[in-house]
């Protein structure tokens, strides 16, 4: 496939070769690292893909487990997708600048197959939303020229404006998938880049298809702040087990004055 960011960096194809699977096997197992997953199972031993919509993402883990802990997922889906995308920037800078961009889109691919597709976790992972925006904005900082900055401005913008108006997250992240591959060739203009940028929104749409026959169905689910349906199940279950109150003194003493009456009236 012709792209002129590769022909500008007239790198060997040996080189470029070792160096994209290094970047792709480095980004893999850099998305494989589920936070989702990783807080529910070995934090709260309650895995989070056995509740609610079975997805091991930041919105099915917020409206489960709520709390805290949210952030944390937060925290290691962007910190992931971050290091992945700045190995394959510094790999792609040590072989020509003319790669960066390129490297980018290549580094951020491979990090959202292992956030989808963690082979550590049975390949049950997460839709990519949070790891994907923070690629975008990865793609925007840096990227050449002010134009870049398009990529994360439409990605984003649109999630914000699409997900507050009508408290669907999904359709936003919907829209993220549907404008990354169009506003990145517009903007960058490269085919392999495109092609790239196609499988990541490919994949994050076609993550959510079952979110867009609900919201046409009018049975999506819209994002509300709450504390967790699991914490909340828990602490119900918590004042259920607890055990009844002890009987007072006085309690007492009226339930051992009646036995005898009781027991003189079954004798008559």
């Amino acid at each position: 496939m012709n792209s002129h960011m590769l022909e500008a960096a007239g790198a060997s194809s040996g080189w470029l070769a070792v160096a994209a699977v290094g970047v792709a096997v480095v980004a893999y197992f850099l998305g494989c690292f589920n936070g989702a997953v990783v807080v529910s199972r070995y934090i709260l031993r309650d895995d989070i893909r056995d509740h609610g919509s079975g997805n091991a993402g930041l919105t099915n883990f917020y409206r489960v487990f709520g709390g805290p802990l949210t952030a944390a997922v937060i925290l290691s889906d962007v910190v992931k997708a971050i290091l992945a995308v700045l190995f394959a920037m510094f790999i792609a800078g040590k072989i020509s600048p003319e790669l960066v961009i390129l490297s980018k889109y290549w580094g951020g691919a491979f990090c959202i197959l292992g956030h989808m597709f963690p082979c550590t976790f049975q390949f049950r992972g997460g839709k990519g939303v949070l790891s994907g925006g923070a690629i975008a904005i990865m793609i925007g900082i840096g990227g050449g020229s002010y134009q870049s900055w398009w990529v994360p401005l439409v990605v984003w913008g649109g999630f914000i404006i699409l997900a507050a108006a009508t408290k669907y997250v999904s359709l936003g992240s919907c829209w993220a998938g549907f404008s990354f591959p169009i506003v990145s060739g517009l903007v960058f203009r490269d085919p392999l880049i495109i092609v790239l940028a196609v499988i990541m929104g490919g994949l994050l749409l076609w993550k959510h298809r079952g979110n867009m026959v609900r919201i046409v169905k009018g049975t999506e689910s819209k994002f509300t702040l709450h504390k967790g349906s699991r914490s909340s199940s828990a602490k119900a279950g918590e004042s259920a087990a607890a055990p009844e109150a002890a009987p007072s003194k006085e309690e007492a003493g009226s339930v051992s004055e009646a036995e005898p009456e009781s027991e003189k009236t079954e004798g008559q």
